[in-house]
């Protein structure tokens, strides 16, 4: 019986994620330093000291590794902190440095994909009272302006602010990021000020730049209701995820960051995203609980029967992937899979998880949803902020203690995903044989 096969749309582009601060290492200027001194705050006390060493030069073999892969773009992040070391003062090597690892990334054939911010802030920044105050925008502007002058040669895909819903979330809502706040009406003023820092970063690169394309990247958490003929579960699980998923996102299509419990006109954000970048890696279901104040009374838990990650962080609901491209293609604009993996140190669950998504974000495209793009989480073993380095995103491990890197299969699957640009049976059977009979019964 001949084998089969599904194929993305020509022009796809394939890659990894990294972001600064959790590959670089020796980034000491910035509030995730800063955090990771403060007992407690890291598991098991973890600081994200070398990291990866791209600042040592690392970059150039893991490039290579991408390469020759046949990924054909990479997403990265630039360090604020290493650009502008202080109010006044650019670096220009560290600028020259990032032109050094873009530069490499073209001449590899690798399309750069670059976020401006991702989780961290100059310290001096959080000095001035980081986001909480509309200060801290002009001074976002002007480094975007630096950096994209600088880069713009070789970057035509930027992404502003990177996940600003688990910025928010992490660090107002929940305690987990710096600052480690838990207060509604904060959280709501650190949102708007984003919103209005996208937007001006948005007009900043297009002024400099006016064939740019411009997003940013939203965690999308799938929110189902526990049981879906239950009406205040249907109800909670809507709220959650408008507060969640939707207020960023319609704020750059509306003019109105809506948070559901107070309403916040920003005009100028209005149309500013080119094409809209989805993170997504897990969902919940909702169940209405009045003694759950702290998650608006709905306890979240994790699907039964879903298979979970080694340390219970991911729980693996594939169709959630189809959902988050589906809801995403109500603003109208190309879509990018801007984050999407699974933390596995031994590559049991990675190969299935990887083939499902794609198999879901295939369905998105066949369906003709301007999906354009996948981007792995990560090309290597890197710092998890909060989590440190109990768990492990790369398709390459990381030996710590001697920075060698560790083939991982799904190195090799991937390879063999972006060479097809596609995915066949027989590299399912495989690679990840317990999918191939869901995939292409």
């Amino acid at each position: 019986m001949p084998k089969t096969a599904i194929h993305f749309p020509a022009g796809f582009l394939w890659g990894t994620a990294t972001a600064s601060h959790q590959v670089e290492g020796g980034n000491t200027n910035n509030n995730w330093y800063q955090w990771e001194t403060q007992p407690g705050k890291i598991k098991e006390g973890m600081r994200s000291g070398l990291a990866c060493n791209w600042w040592g030069g690392k970059w150039k073999e893991d490039l290579d590794r991408a390469a020759e892969g046949h990924q054909n773009s990479h997403r990265m992040s630039i360090e604020w902190s290493r650009v502008q070391p202080s109010p006044d003062r650019w670096d220009e090597d560290a600028l020259e440095y990032y032109r050094q690892i873009i530069r490499g990334m073209v001449d590899r054939k690798l399309e750069p994909m670059v976020t401006l911010h991702h989780f961290t802030d100059p310290l001096w920044v959080t000095n001035l009272g980081g986001w909480e105050t509309g200060a801290v925008l002009s001074y976002f502007e002007r480094y975007v302006k630096k950096v994209v002058e600088a880069l713009k040669d070789y970057v035509k895909l930027w992404v502003t602010i990177n996940e600003p819903n688990v910025y928010v979330w992490g660090g107002y809502m929940g305690g987990g990021f710096p600052p480690g706040k838990n207060d509604m009406n904060l959280a709501l003023q650190v949102m708007a000020n984003m919103v209005r820092g996208h937007a001006a970063a948005y007009r900043t690169i297009h002024a400099a730049q006016p064939d740019a394309r411009v997003g940013f990247a939203l965690n999308y958490r799938d929110l189902q209701p526990a049981r879906p003929d239950f009406p205040p579960d249907c109800w909670m699980a809507g709220l959650q995820a408008k507060i969640y998923n939707d207020s960023f996102a319609g704020a750059l299509k509306t003019g109105k960051l809506d948070m559901a419990f107070k309403k916040i006109s920003i005009p100028e954000a209005a149309g500013t995203q080119d094409y809209l970048g989805i993170n997504y890696y897990t969902g919940d279901l909702v169940k209405f609980d009045l003694s759950a104040g702290g998650e608006m009374f709905g306890r979240r838990s994790t699907p039964p029967g879903a298979e979970m990650s080694e340390t219970g962080f991911i729980a693996k609901v594939t169709e959630g992937m189809f959902r988050a491209l589906s809801w995403a293609r109500k603003f109208g604009i190309p879509l990018m899979v801007t984050e999407n993996g699974v933390e596995d140190s031994d590559d049991h669950l990675r190969p299935r998880y990887l083939v499902e998504h794609l198999e879901q974000v295939w369905r998105a495209a066949n369906y003709n949803f301007r999906v354009q793009g996948y981007y792995h989480w990560s090309l290597v073993d890197n710092f998890e902020w909060e989590r440190g380095w109990t768990q492990r995103w790369g398709l390459w491990g990381l030996d710590r203690e001697t920075q060698a890197r560790i083939r991982r299969p799904s190195a090799d699957l991937y390879a063999a995903i972006c060479r097809e640009n596609g995915l066949t049976q027989e590299m399912v059977e495989r690679w990840a044989a317990q999918s191939a009979e869901k995939l292409f019964p």
